[in-house]
This record gives structure tokens, C-alpha cells and sequence, in this order.
């Protein structure tokens, strides 16, 4: 037996924000990031509808990019204080994230981070609020799934916390939210998408419900995301709608190791000042993994079926997968992303988050390998990668050599 479990209510499209003003209930706390909804007036939006409500209304604000054990901690206590029957995230996937991990606190105030870090382990949640995630950004589709991501900064380790409990009860994907997100931001957002759709796709627990969400979405950021970072807002609207449905795809059908080894190298070098932004990680990583995965007859089918989808031509199994790697490297050329850690922040591809050396890298892979293998989307990946391989295969998305194992 398997489950598939979306969001009770999606409300979409131009002015979707406005759906909150139909809520029932006393209390609401709304939280957000770095302040973006605030300077383009959404929050002030979200306050108001919420209050026409009738609702009293508190603000956590504040919640960085890749949030930490600590800020959840923090929330939860504020939600303790206040109260809240409806918790509202708004902005990118950190401030969802971090309010997933905030309700389940609030709800069981005794739990441990490591006893919510237990994959589908989540006690039953709604016993004292309802959760609206409200998505700012066309990527991470946290606003429909049942995962958050949470960073323990003393371990450099991404924590995945996966439970159906923790799918939001609304979503709201209102593409306006989306139109302000800057260039970069575009970028690794909408790789990210492509990967949750590819990875869903071709994950051991893909089902006739999830294959044709992850296809449709597939096929939208072929035809969306580069226009939508050139700037033409029609192409960003539609991939609002395309993230979403890869995330709906991704919930049900789960991930595979692009997303490990990404959850276990974003933060890996952070004392170095070098973060690897999720979306470009997964970008950098996506083309090794499936060279890695093809090696498995049935992932190799089901890479050579998104390449006839994606229409990229190719008579054998084996063309038709060298053309699907081929075009998702041309797409991270035409956004601008790197195709492997070395050349991460560096003066061709600079960041703000620093750059990995070599022998940093190199010291810490045994762990880095390790701790990815034990991630909670391994288990759902087609190939199941040895230690050696795993760190065969990192080395590969740190000097972009061949995947030839």
C-alpha cells in the first residue's frame, strides 16, 4: 500500500493571496524571512486579509536562508506564548521550512530535534493549529510537501524532516510573490524543480499518481525557466505553477541522491565561509547522478522515457540519456551555474558564499559520504551507492570528471 496526500486547499493564480481573508479562527502568527515581503508589500497584504478575518495576528520575522535548529526553537516558544490557531509561512522555502518544524514544536513541547528528524515518525499534528505556507519563490514547493529542511550548524548538516503530518493544510501559490525574486535566485530555484521532478520520476517509489505531475512539470521548465530568467514575467508566472506540481510529484514519490548529497555538502564548509546553495548543488549534481543511476536498467528506461518526453531526439537508450545530461549542462550554462564544486565560487562563477579548496574537500569526503548515504532520500534512489562510490561519485561533482562506474 502506498499514500498520496496534497495540501486540503491550493488557491492560484494572480491575487490568490487574497484567500486568506476567507480563514476562520482567533489567532494567526505569520513568518517570514529577510524582509522581501515586507518591502514589496505582501506581508502588509497578508495582515490585512488575515485581520478582515478577524483574526489577531503576530509576526515572527527574521528566519534566515537555510534556517537553524536554534530559529525553530525560538518560534516555537513565541508560538507557545501566543498562542496561534493558524500558523501562516510566507516568502521561499526557508521560512516555510523553518515554520514546519516551529508547528511541530508547538504542538509537542517536549519533542527532541533528533525525535523530529525520524523519518515519518511525526506524532498527529492540528491539535492546536492549522499550517498556510504561502510560496514566494518557483523552487523548493515546500509549500505542498511533506519535508522541511532544517540546518544543525554545530554539524554542518542539513536535517531532512519528512512526514505527511508536517503537508500544510492550504497552499497558496500566488505567482505575484514570485515576479521579485531576483536573477540568481530564479536560477537555482527552478533547478532545484527540475531536479525534484526528474528525481521523482525515476525514484523506486514513482506511482501512476506521481509520474505525470513530475513529466508535466519536467516539460514546463524545459520551456519556462530560461525565459523566466531573462526576465519574461508570463514564464515566471508559469513556473510557479511548474515547481509546484514537481513538488506534488516529489511529497508522494520521494527523492533520490542528488538531494543527499546536496542536503550534506550545503553546509559541510560553512567555517570556511563557503556555502553551497541548494539549487546549485542540485544543478551541479543532477547530470553525475544520472550517469551514475543509468547504470541501472530500470532508471535507465525511465531517463530515456524524460529525454523522449523532453523530445531531445536520440535512437538508443544510451543516446537518448547522453542527450538528457547534455541538455540539463546547457541549461545550468544558459543560468549561469557551475558544473561542478571547484569552479563554485570562483571569478568565472562568483557567489557569496565562498569557495571549497580542494584539500578542505578532500579531508572531509569520507564524512561527507557517509552522512549522505545515511540521508533520508537515499533509500528511494534506483542505484544504492557503496561508501566508495559515493565518494567516487562527489569527486566527480567537485573536479566535473566522467561518471564512469
Amino acid at each position: 500500500m502506498a499514500r498520496f496526500t496534497l495540501p486540503r486547499d491550493l488557491y492560484h493564480g494572480k491575487g490568490a493571496l487574497e484567500a486568506l481573508k476567507t480563514f476562520e479562527g482567533k489567532k494567526a502568527m505569520i513568518c517570514v524571512g529577510g524582509g522581501s515581503m515586507k518591502r514589496f508589500g505582501f506581508l502588509d497584504k497578508a495582515v490585512a486579509y488575515l485581520k478582515e478575518a478577524g483574526m489577531e495576528v503576530q509576526l515572527f520575522e527574521g528566519i534566515e536562508p537555510d534556517p537553524s535548529v536554534e530559529t525553530v526553537m525560538k518560534g516555537a516558544a513565541a508560538m507557545e506564548q501566543f498562542q496561534p490557531d493558524w500558523i501562516i509561512a510566507m516568502g521561499g522555502g526557508s521560512p516555510i521550512d523553518a515554520a514546519k518544524a516551529m508547528w511541530i514544536k508547538y504542538e509537542y513541547p517536549d519533542i527532541t530535534f533528533e525525535e523530529m528528524c525520524k523519518v515519518f515518525g511525526i506524532p498527529k499534528l492540528r491539535k492546536k493549529a492549522h499550517f498556510c505556507a504561502i510560496s514566494s519563490t518557483s523552487g523548493t514547493a515546500t509549500e505542498v510537501t511533506a519535508f522541511s529542511i532544517i540546518t544543525d550548524y554545530a554539524k554542518g548538516i542539513k536535517y531532512p524532516i519528512a512526514d505527511f503530518e508536517i503537508t500544510p493544510d492550504v497552499a497558496i501559490v500566488d505567482p505575484d510573490l514570485a515576479e521579485t525574486m531576483p536573477k540568481k535566485l530564479v536560477a537555482h530555484t527552478g533547478m532545484d524543480a527540475m531536479t525534484h521532478a526528474i528525481e521523482a520520476y525515476v525514484s523506486t517509489a514513482h506511482c501512476d499518481f506521481t509520474d505525470p505531475l513530475a513529466l508535466h512539470a519536467i516539460k514546463m521548465i524545459q520551456h519556462d525557466l530560461v525565459e523566466s530568467y531573462n526576465g519574461n514575467m508570463a514564464k515566471r508566472d508559469s513556473m510557479h505553477n511548474a515547481q509546484c506540481l514537481a513538488g506534488m510529484a516529489f511529497s508522494n514519490a520521494l527523492l533520490g541522491i542528488v538531494h543527499s548529497m546536496a542536503h550534506k555538502t550545503g553546509a559541510a564548509f560553512a567555517d570556511y565561509g563557503a556555502h553551497i546553495i541548494h539549487g546549485a548543488a542540485n544543478a551541479m549534481y543532477l547530470p553525475k547522478v544520472i550517469a551514475y543511476n543509468a547504470k541501472v536498467p530500470a532508471a535507465a528506461e525511465r531517463y530515456a522515457q524524460i529525454a523522449d518526453f523532453m523530445q531531445l531526439g536520440g535512437e538508443t537508450q544510451q543516446e537518448k540519456i547522453h542527450l538528457l545530461i547534455a541538455y540539463l549542462r546547457g541549461m545550468n550554462d544558459a543560468l549561469n551555474i557551475p558544473h561542478c564544486i571547484a569552479h563554485y565560487g570562483t571569478d568565472s562563477y562568483p557567489t557569496e558564499q565562498g569557495f571549497v579548496p580542494e584539500d578542505v574537500f578532500l579531508a572531509r569526503l569520507p564524512e561527507i559520504a557517509k552522512n549522505a548515504i545515511g540521508d533520508a532520500c537515499t533509500g528511494s534512489n534506483p542505484r544504492q551507492p557503496s561508501q566508495e562510490e559515493m565518494e567516487q561519485l562527489l569527486k566527480c561533482c567537485y573536479y566535473d570528471t566522467e561518471v564512469d562506474f
